[in-house]
């Protein structure tokens, strides 16, 4: 079957000397994996080598057999053209953690329009936007809603929250907790859209920790969840 579908670069994999293997999510299906043969070497034709940097965002015309096999990418082209993620080192390093993260954690086979339209949204901010230190933060803790364990923010005046449990608690469990400062600036991060980062002003050494924390909550809550080796490259950025 012939899909033309919006779709989001995951990873690209070399495979043998002119060939790359892409992970794609994409709107019609969600996750699909396609082999590229002979793309590292073509210089002419509809699908190109560049076009599969992390996190683009295209529209390809592809084949689909369903059938649990490689499937076939005919055309791709450029939705929307970044102006900076790629280019500014910063936001390139977020771009890299997050396309590891995202790889990872998105595994299934079928639509997901509104997880599509969150992640459109957020690079196109992301893009779009100068001051994002603390983006990465709020970007995991709202993808949680997506993948079904956002936090239970009903009490979250209560002094702890249990990272197992995903809620807000009044005395520490034996499970994981945030508390003190790491929880203050853990409750600026709920409930909140991207335009409302610019007040929040966090320490490096805390931004760190709280993702620390924040990966942990999803090594919780996601089977077979692997901490990005990416993360030393964008701790480093940010220091």
């Amino acid at each position: 079957m012939t899909v033309t579908t919006k779709s989001i670069v995951l990873s690209a994999i070399k495979y043998g000397d002119t060939s790359l293997i892409v992970k794609a999510f994409t709107a019609s299906d969600g996750v699909k994996s396609y082999l590229l043969r002979g793309v590292l070497t073509s210089r002419k034709g509809k699908v190109r080598a560049g076009l599969f940097q992390p996190l683009m965002q295209l529209e390809i015309v592809a084949t689909h057999k369903n059938k649990g096999t490689l499937e076939r990418i005919r055309e791709a082209k450029v939705v929307y053209p970044y102006k900076t993620l790629h280019t500014e080192i910063v936001k390139n390093s977020i771009v890299l953690f997050l396309a590891e993260i995202l790889n990872n954690v998105i595994q299934e086979e079928e639509k997901n329009i509104p997880l599509f339209n969150y992640l459109e949204y957020a690079l196109h901010w992301l893009d779009m936007n100068d001051q994002v230190s603390n983006f990465h933060l709020l970007f995991l803790i709202q993808l949680t809603a997506y993948l079904g364990f956002y936090p239970e923010v009903t009490q979250q005046h209560l002094p702890y929250f249990d990272l197992l449990e995903g809620n807000f608690i009044g005395k520490p469990s034996l499970n994981p907790v945030l508390e003190g400062d790491l929880l203050n600036y853990f409750r600026k991060f709920l409930g909140i859209n991207f335009d409302a980062l610019f007040p929040i002003k966090i320490t490096r050494n805390l931004r760190q920790e709280l993702l620390k924390k924040v990966l942990l909550y999803f090594e919780l809550h996601l089977q077979g969840f692997r901490i990005p080796k990416s993360l030393t490259i964008l701790n480093a950025v940010f220091n």
